[in-house]
């Protein structure tokens, strides 16, 4: 058993926690054996379970991973980190007409790429639940033969009408009553395929009255003849969910089975499946206990996989990697990182109350994870052509800026001023306007790094549009010499000259949903898309960035964080995404 007096506490206290610290303490976990691998009541497990609480990240295989899985992962395998315990990794494969081998590969890499593992300690505690398709079959027949399950020949619709509703009970089947022996004689039947799809169902038999609609009878299996991702064609059956999900956590030794409020309700039929069970001498004691917690709801997002996979089938974005989705592999194509998901995770907490979360608390933890370690660099995005028409003709002055200002090791990047420049347009205006200290004819700014310069005039297009910058510089102005400091001015613009300027191609991305809560109510939720969520600008970067590699973040001065396109970028072809924007800086 684990030492628990050297819990490592890495996130603040809640419910959850205060329960694991109660149920280990109180030495409720203290007996509980372990295989080494799971296993049922019925097989010798004789040594005690060295971890001292075991978790579990349960997804389905049938989408990918989003922002809302990232509170669980985080949780579940933080937690067993936390409390000297393990973490399993299991998919709850259980409908094989949803599931497939590419979202597998995609959530395994998806977790590894957060930071978690579920190899430890000499464990490797990756399972699936169709591992335990004929436990799961066992269980089943023994149900039956207790009578605690009945196979019902009602078609869905008869079932549906006789569940009642919450103000009024159920009805119980006409299957209800029939023999044990019948009934496992059909299961079998079904088992071994000699009967369609939806013409019979295994249920357990609960309490058709119960003020808790789970209890009504729920099914246990149904008929599919769907060839499954792993097991083929073996079986025609197969478990719900509702069903398959305790047995598993109980096989696996599951202490705390931690799931989202949705589910709270679905607790008491999770109890007696566990209880049956338990009474059959097929689960070991203590036995899995569920506890709930609060979903993740980002505001401006969709999170239903269902209408993530019409988002992507539709073509309204490219792909579930797309920047603009909430998928994890899209968030870091984006270039979010595994530190900032993790600390964004920790800082909206676990509690019971429903929440809501502005993406901004999202990107703040972002920006506190990137501020140390991005590397600094200059882009254009809007570029205007700035002259300096007393620039001496050929020159070429050199420039430097450190990589990182609190990082003085990382050295310097080089790059030259001349006499042409590409400045932002949104640092220009045409004429002096109120609390603007930029660049207007007549006011001097500093050249980033360079020297100070006077805008002498600004040529405009019919619509008012910034075609051209003159201006003129002082040659006794640059920034780390003496003459620097004779200037004073307030205005502080990046450029890029145009003579050494690297072209890159640079992504711009805004809330894929103009509607905080897009699929809330009956919405039509695929008119509230953002038509300008993305935007593709031809930018000029500074030269250093001809070296920059796939995946490196650096921040573009006063402008934002930005990622070269891990898919995309090369050398030759420069790509990068716009993470986050710095914070509202003053003009």
């Amino acid at each position: 058993m684990a030492d628990t007096t050297t819990t490592k506490q890495t996130a603040p206290p809640n419910f959850i926690r205060a329960l694991i610290e109660h149920d280990l303490s109180s030495g409720r976990l203290t007996q509980r054996s372990w295989a080494g691998r799971p296993s049922d009541a019925r097989q010798p497990a004789s040594q005690r379970d060295g971890a001292g609480i075991r978790t579990r990240f349960p997804p389905e295989p049938n989408g990918y991973l989003h922002i809302g899985h990232a509170k669980s992962i985080c949780l579940n395998f933080g937690l067993a980190r936390d409390y000297g315990g393990r973490c399993h990794m299991r998919f709850d494969d259980t409908n094989p007409v949803k599931e497939d081998q590419e979202y597998v590969d995609s959530i395994l890499d998806t977790v590894r790429w957060l930071g978690f593992s579920w190899d430890e300690h000499s464990e490797s505690n990756l399972y699936f639940a169709s591992d335990y398709f004929q436990a799961l079959y066992d269980c089943a027949e023994y149900l039956i033969k207790s009578s605690h399950a009945y196979v019902d020949e009602q078609s869905a619709e008869q079932m549906r009408a006789k569940r009642g509703s919450l103000t009024e009970p159920g009805e119980d089947s006409p299957y209800r009553h029939r023999s044990p022996e019948e009934s496992l004689m059909r299961f079998r039947e079904m088992r071994e395929g000699k009967h369609p799809e939806g013409s019979m169902v295994l249920r357990a038999k609960i309490d058709m009255r119960s003020p808790n609609l789970n209890l009504r009878d729920p099914a246990l299996y149904r008929i599919r003849f769907a060839e499954h991702h792993r097991t083929g064609n073996q079986w025609c059956i197969y478990p719900m969910y509702d069903y398959a999900h305790p047995i598993s956590d109980a096989l696996e030794n599951i202490t705390h089975s931690l799931c989202t409020l949705e589910f709270e309700d679905h607790r008491p039929f999770y109890d007696w499946v566990l209880e049956r069970l338990a009474e059959g001498g097929f689960l070991r004691r203590p036995l899995p206990q569920q506890t709930e917690f609060a979903r993740l709801n980002l505001y401006y997002t969709v999170t239903s996989k269902r209408k993530l996979q019409e988002l992507v089938s539709s073509g309204r974005v490219k792909g579930w990697d797309d920047p603009r989705m909430p998928t994890l592999v899209g968030l870091r194509r984006r270039g979010f990182t595994p530190g900032s998901i993790q600390l964004f995770c920790e800082r909206i907490g676990v509690s019971k109350a429903n929440q809501w979360v502005d993406p901004s608390v999202l990107e703040i933890a972002l920006r506190d994870d990137l501020e140390p370690q991005a590397r600094r660099a200059t882009a254009v995005m809007d570029p205007v052509l700035l002259e300096i028409e007393n620039w001496p003709q050929g020159h070429r002055e050199a420039c430097e800026a450190p990589w990182h200002p609190q990082h003085p090791g990382w050295g310097q990047r080089q790059f030259h001023c001349t006499g042409r420049l590409w400045v932002e347009r949104d640092d220009v205006r045409a004429a002096a306007e109120k609390g603007f200290f930029r660049l207007f004819p007549g006011n001097r700014v500093r050249l980033r790094y360079g020297f100070v310069i006077e805008c002498r005039a600004v040529d405009v297009d019919s619509d008012g549009k910034v075609l051209r910058v003159v201006a003129r510089y002082f040659a006794d102005s640059r920034s780390g010499t003496a003459g620097a400091d004779s200037y004073k001015v307030k205005g502080n613009i990046h450029w890029v000259s145009v003579d050494e300027a690297l072209a890159a191609d640079v992504h711009l991305y805004e809330n894929l949903f103009t509607d905080p809560q897009p699929d809330s109510g009956e919405k039509d939720w695929l008119s509230l898309i953002n038509e300008d969520a993305h935007r593709l600008v031809k930018a000029w970067l500074e030269p250093s960035l001809a070296k920059a590699q796939a995946a490196e973040h650096f921040q573009f001065e006063r402008l934002g964080y930005f990622v070269a396109d891990r898919l995309e970028h090369s050398t030759e072809r420069p790509v990068f995404q716009r993470t986050v924007g710095l914070k509202q800086a003053s003009r």
